[in-house]
């Protein structure tokens, strides 16, 4: 198989015995003296918010009381938004709801709202087959079934189509 691949290809690929860039200090496990932090695949170190380097505060204050970057701004819900806020659950009465609302409750309700039209969906198409189920008992109840159905629709054609035949050539 080695003599298929480049020599280019060759020296990319890890030995045998290798672990693909999953070892020590790479992947999800932790490299000595990272000091919380840990090592994607792509080599950068993502921050932990559970072991915060010493000396290092586990989250930064913002300063000059400006809000985070990851957090944002205040959201002024439309009409819809107050009408899925109320049925998510997040307010009793529409009075409740403030004039600004954090994007995150907004998304959140809505994400809930989806859940439920979900299970909705899923309740329908349950009932649409137990229906489907039944009609098709009482159907074969009265010896209907779609084969005679079928057979005799073509056979109405085919009469239709004798009796055009015979018109015409009467003409």
């Amino acid at each position: 198989m080695w003599s298929r691949v480049s020599a280019a290809a060759q020296r990319r690929l890890p030995g045998p015995g290798a672990t693909w860039g999953l070892g020590r200090g790479e992947g999800s496990s932790r490299a000595p003296g990272a000091g919380g932090r840990r090592r994607c695949l792509s080599g950068r170190t993502q921050g932990s918010s559970l072991v915060p380097e010493p000396g290092r505060p586990a989250r930064p204050e913002p300063e000059g009381g400006e809000r985070p970057a990851y957090k944002l701004p205040g959201f002024t819900p439309s009409n819809m938004d107050k009408r899925l806020l109320l049925w998510a659950g997040r307010f009793k009465r529409e009075e409740d709801i403030p004039a600004v609302v954090s994007f995150e409750m907004i998304d959140a309700a809505r994400n809930k709202m989806r859940v439920k039209a979900c299970y909705a969906m899923v309740l329908l198409t349950v009932l649409a087959c137990i229906g489907t189920v039944i009609a098709g008992k009482k159907a074969a109840g009265r010896q209907e079934s779609l084969t005679a159905m079928n057979m005799e629709k073509r056979a109405r054609w085919k009469e239709e189509a004798q009796r055009e035949l015979e018109a015409s050539k009467n003409q």
